[in-house]
């Protein structure tokens, strides 16, 4: 029986691109492990959007029709948001993770805390300030009618990356200011104290449509005041798994991803965040739709909490890729 040609997406034109290469490098590292069944192929994409395929530079095209199955190792803009998905689409290529609309939705913090609102999952009340809007005026009736402090993020934009926290009206432009550096438009939710936690979902595994892994619980650094960039990849950070939630949070964490996976209409798997408040209860933040694969990546430490090895899941999700196409 011929090999199925993987090709592992990594690199991309965002601020991800680091964080990508070290994801692709770890597919592509447990894809070779299992070089009896796939033909692997290293699909490079430059910070200029060009396209290498095994160090040869060719049109995305061209390597479509080398290829069975695309494993997305991208993160952020083009990768996330449904630009690569739907240029794999139009070459009738198969791929793991979200579809196009999917992505875009997922990737835009605005629509997601909309349509988790509508689908009754409990969120931080937020605002959005667009380019050409972070005016001192527009900043100031902010802070006089937002609870603070609050925290600022670009609207389309993951890893953390532009994230801050505002204790004063200062604070609340600067913040604002950074975050429009990485997107068009800056949102502003109200800061919750709490413990983090992030859960993993997958899709058709172990005879569940949809299957929770256990909440990872996330004790950031004491000088980090959240789960920022500088946490998540210096390795200073401590995930527990499973994390030290109760019965009734860990259930609540599992129920809320498995409802703002399927109200994104999503695939393949997901990854959500949020705040455990000790005094309000569980609030949902955001979902990751491409989590990351690196070595302190919270994902695979919730497969190996349930006896599942990265190998064992690539072929899950690239089964779950050619089954859509």
């Amino acid at each position: 029986m011929s090999k199925i040609k993987v090709a592992v997406l990594r690199g991309g034109p965002s601020n991800e691109y680091e964080v990508s290469l070290k994801t692709g490098s770890t597919l592509l590292k447990h894809l070779h492990s299992m070089s009896d069944k796939y033909e692997t192929h290293d699909v490079l994409i430059t910070k200029d959007g060009l396209w290498h395929i095994n160090g040869f530079e060719r049109s995305p095209e061209k390597v479509a029709q080398q290829i069975d199955v695309f494993v997305n190792g991208l993160h952020g803009s083009f990768g996330e948001d449904g630009k690569v998905q739907q240029m794999l689409e139009s070459f009738n290529a198969a791929y793991t993770g979200s579809g196009t609309l999917a992505s875009a939705l997922a990737m835009n913090k605005k629509f997601t805390k909309e349509i988790a609102k509508k689908n009754g999952i409990k969120t931080a009340i937020h605002t959005i300030v667009r380019a050409g809007e972070n005016t001192w005026d527009r900043v100031l009736e902010i802070f006089k009618t937002f609870p603070h402090p609050s925290v600022v993020k670009p609207v389309a934009s993951g890893s953390s990356v532009g994230v801050s926290i505002a204790y004063t009206a200062l604070d609340l432009e600067q913040a604002i200011a950074e975050a429009l550096t990485h997107s068009d438009t800056a949102i502003i939710e109200e800061f919750i104290s709490g413990r983090e936690a992030t859960c993993g979902i997958v899709n058709n595994f172990r005879n569940e449509t949809l299957y929770a892994l256990p909440p990872v619980e996330i004790v950031k650094p004491q000088k980090s005041a959240f789960f920022d960039y500088h946490a998540k990849y210096s390795g200073q950070s401590t995930e527990i798994c499973p994390g030290n939630f109760s019965h009734a949070e860990r259930e609540m964490i599992q129920t809320m991803s498995k409802q703002i996976h399927e109200a994104l209409g999503l695939r393949h798997y997901s990854r959500s965040d949020f705040i455990v408040s000790p005094r309000r209860g569980v609030y949902f933040l955001e979902t990751n739709t491409l989590p990351g694969m690196t070595n302190e990546s919270l994902f695979p430490k919730s497969l190996e909490a349930v006896g599942v090895t990265i190998p064992h899941f690539l072929d899950h999700l690239i089964a779950l890729a050619l089954e859509a196409k």
